[in-house]
């Protein structure tokens, strides 16, 4: 049998097909993982079993052990039973009491006690027309004419309208807060006997927006008042008429103010500069960022420190841990540390001072640590290998990384800004698109009041209920009072 011919190459190009194959191998890794492994982010370190994790693990029980049982010669294994626990039902809600009398009570019986069994029941939404009788009455007069007076009609969202508050309130917060089309909507309104066309739903909501575009103005007015803000965008399929059949890939930009947590979304038709240097044209202070270059040289750059986002650059290491585990798992373990810090401060309520002084005894000193391996390991790793990227994007934003210790107010990263950019994303799967560039706008209207009602706890229909009642004869220099959880800039 002839024996295989040998094949030689150069040096360059077994480095190339390495690479080539080292590559390919990373994005087989990856797409499998996105395909069949966890979405989370959680990373625990193999190395000190005593680390503290970046996120509160889950509640285990301890198992019972497990006994053998012989069936039929052979042995297998009980498995313990899990005992369902029933947690209390809430306190604040309403009870409503009915007593069950035994039948046939015995005379002379003594009562001793009772059993109380607390289930929970549901009553459907209802709808109802609100009648307002106003009477008539005339009064006389001496001058021969005749007065005839009526009491004043209530402010409505809609003047003229058969739409209350109320219902306006129920069709915003099922749009973006539960996510449902207006098709899915007038489903649940056909349900409670009322018939309604998506057109005759679209032009209340459209109208609600109107109503409530000054307060949207005002919330961007104190927003942009900060000197502290974090930035990120999302895209949003919009229909166009330049695009028959197909989308048109518009961005929601959005701008958090951590100190008052005040979030405000600005639609726009690409993800260009346009947007931010609109915005940000008057902001002076400081912008955390994920790395996306579109915030570099805005026009209003000299009066903007640029910071970045720890979670972003931990995610760089998250996916290397399929390419280089022991370097990712390293860096990692580091960046756990820097979230302890910032986990211990909050449960023990430290000052913006106390914060400060934590990070610069504890965090400075780790991050140095994480520096000085990063210069050493760079020169150690294929340029364009998984934990290559990782390691050149933080180096490449290392200034901006380092910031947060430099004024307890900063946060470590930019994730309380992405969730409030999680409804989009839900949205986006449920409606599909907005019908225009116009419908775009007034989405991240909705939007914004409601990232601002999450972050202050407050019940998204109860506030749109209340503040479209009154929004009519609200003083315009006090209707920045209206703004969900407002509180005045320190």
């Amino acid at each position: 049998m002839a024996s295989e011919k040998e094949i030689t190459i150069s040096r360059e190009e077994y480095t190339a097909l390495k690479q080539q194959n080292e590559r390919l191998r990373q994005e087989l890794a990856q797409l499998k993982r996105m395909i069949f492994g966890s979405k989370s982010e959680r990373f625990i370190s193999n190395e000190d079993p005593h680390q503290v994790s970046l996120f509160e693990q889950e509640y285990q029980p301890e198992e019972e052990p497990k006994k053998e049982q012989k069936v039929d010669g052979y042995t297998r294994e009980k498995k313990p039973k899990k005992q369902p626990l029933r947690s209390e039902l809430p306190a604040h809600l309403p009870r409503r009491e009915e007593t069950i009398e035994p039948k046939n009570i015995p005379a002379g019986a003594k009562r001793i006690g009772e059993t109380v069994t607390e289930v929970l029941e549901y009553h459907p939404s209802s709808l109802y027309v609100r009648r307002i009788v106003r009477p008539k009455y005339i009064i006389d007069s001496t001058d021969e004419k005749t007065n005839i007076i009526i009491g004043a009609l209530p402010p409505f969202p809609i003047p003229k309208g058969n739409a209350g508050s109320s219902l306006l309130a129920f069709l915003i917060v099922c749009k973006f807060v539960d996510h449902l089309p207006f098709y899915r909507i007038r489903k649940i309104l056909k349900r409670l006997d009322f018939e309604v066309s998506e057109s005759t739903l679209n032009g209340w909501f459209v109208l609600a927006c109107n109503i409530l575009e000054p307060l949207y103005v005002t919330l961007r007015n104190e927003v942009l008042k900060s000197n502290y803000l974090q930035a990120d965008e999302t895209p949003m399929p919009v229909l166009t008429k330049d695009k028959p059949g197909s989308t048109h890939k518009g961005y929601q930009w959005v701008y958090h103010d951590p100190s008052r947590r005040l979030v405000l979304f600005d639609y726009r038709k690409s993800r260009g500069r346009e947007g931010p240097n609109e915005i940000l044209e008057n902001f002076e202070g400081h912008l955390q960022t994920d790395g996306y270059v579109g915030y570099n040289k805005l026009k209003n750059g000299d009066k903007i420190t640029l910071m970045a986002c720890m979670a972003h650059a931990r995610r760089y290491f998250d996916k290397a841990l399929d390419n280089d585990k022991a370097r990712a798992q390293w860096m990692l373990t580091e960046m756990q540390k820097l979230y302890a810090i910032e986990r211990s401060a909050k449960e023990k309520g430290l000052t913006i001072e106390q914060l400060y002084d934590l990070r610069q005894q504890e965090a400075k000193p780790i991050l140095d640590g994480m520096k000085k391996w990063m210069d050493e390991q760079i020169m150690l790793v294929a340029p364009n290998s998984s934990i290559g990227k990782a390691i050149s994007y933080t180096l490449n934003l290392w200034d901006r990384l380092m910031r947060y210790i430099d004024n307890g107010a900063f946060c470590i990263d930019n994730n309380r800004i992405e969730n409030s950019i999680r409804p989009v994303a839900l949205g986006r799967k449920n409606y599909l698109f907005a019908g225009s560039h116009e419908a775009a706008q007034r989405a991240a209207m909705m939007y914004s009041f409601m990232a601002c009602c999450k972050f202050h706890d407050l019940e998204p229909f109860q506030w749109l209920n209340q503040t479209l009642a009154i929004i009519s004869d609200q003083d315009p220099k006090k209707l920045h009072e209206l703004i969900p959880g407002f509180k005045p800039l320190q």
